[in-house]
């Protein structure tokens, strides 16, 4: 499990050591954000005697070989990445070592050892300038309007070429906005709870006229494990001269994985106040660089695969969220 001091992927652990498997958790612990937020989270899991966790950075070749050498995991989760889309169009760089030369360790240490299925961490910011809604995973994704973006199409590029090549089972997950306890601080649900709970103005971009298709994490926790379960196939049913992007000829495979009920940004601060018994102070701002107006997902393939789609309702993931928030700032 690479990123596993994360919020996704620490919450992806749990699950997973919850029900008995052996994981080794990869993390370099960067300062992205705190740190002493994922050492927290990583706190929790190594109480767990199926737990290892090694150190290192992705890009770290040599580093990424021993350690599939060493582990020879029957299955990888690959989760870390550079993430941010305003990050980077400061820091582009960090962005191609992580994300590209990253991913390619990845794979390479899948190709070499034998693992069963990589299942990957793609986000749906690949959908970039495209308006139709929702989107879904036939739609072609060519237009990305961030370099992070253009990292996780690029992404599932190589997964598939690996997956054509070397016959590597490949699943990519385009994930939505995903928030609850434990959460990224760098994210709109945790920025607007301590602004509120602080009485400072909160960062409302377009002047509110935005819309995410927030997902709930145990949702998201759900669906990955759903899919790590049932290694991607070759689609028989695919057509060389018709292509559907979101299968293939070979064993891989991409999904959206959201909760399919966009929730306009006003909407949703206004369940955030509601959770926290505080109003917002709203500073409202022009939509930023390398930012969409909209996200909304189609799951019909998702639920279709697995028998899965996120279905928790934002009243209920933010109340659980702003619980959290409080219990974990406060102590």
């Amino acid at each position: 499990m690479t990123g596993a001091a994360g919020f996704i992927g620490a919450a992806l652990c749990e699950r997973l050591l919850a029900r008995g498997e052996r994981v080794i958790g990869l993390d370099n612990l960067n300062s992205y954000y705190d740190p002493a937020l994922k050492q927290a989270r990583l706190a929790r899991l190594e109480r767990s005697d199926g737990f290892r966790f090694h150190r290192l950075d992705l890009e770290n070749g040599e580093a990424m070989a021993a350690l599939f050498a060493a582990e020879r995991p029957a299955r990888v989760v690959h989760l870390a990445a550079q993430a941010g889309v305003r990050y980077s169009l400061e820091n582009p760089a960090a962005y191609i070592q992580s994300n590209l030369v990253g991913f390619g360790h990845i794979l390479e240490g899948c190709r070499h050892h034998g693992a069963g299925h990589l299942v990957y961490a793609s986000s749906s910011s690949v959908y970039g300038g495209n308006r139709r809604m929702p989107f879904c995973e036939q739609d072609a994704v060519n237009h990305p309007v961030s370099l992070y973006a253009a990292t996780k199409k690029a992404n599932e590029l190589m997964a598939h070429t690996y997956s054509h090549l070397y016959g590597l089972p490949a699943t990519g997950l385009r994930f939505f906005t995903v928030y609850g306890p434990w959460g990224r601080p760098d994210m709109a649900p945790m920025l607007f709870a301590r602004a509120i709970l602080a009485g400072e103005p909160i960062r409302v971009f377009n002047h509110g006229r935005m819309q995410r298709d927030f997902t709930y994490i145990d949702d998201i926790v759900e669906g990955v494990v759903r899919c790590l379960d049932k290694p991607a196939t070759a689609d028989p049913l695919f057509d060389p001269l018709a292509p559907n992007p979101a299968t293939a000829a070979v064993p891989h495979r991409v999904f959206n994985i959201g909760n399919s009920q966009p929730t306009p940004l006003l909407e949703f601060i206004g369940v955030m106040e509601a959770a926290l018994g505080t109003p917002a102070i709203q500073s409202l701002e022009p939509m930023q660089p390398g930012d969409v107006e909209a996200t909304a997902a189609d799951t019909a393939a998702l639920e279709a695969w697995v028998g899965f789609a996120p279905h928790t309702p934002i009243t209920e993931g933010v109340a659980r969220f702003a619980h959290w928030y409080r219990s974990y700032y406060q102590a």
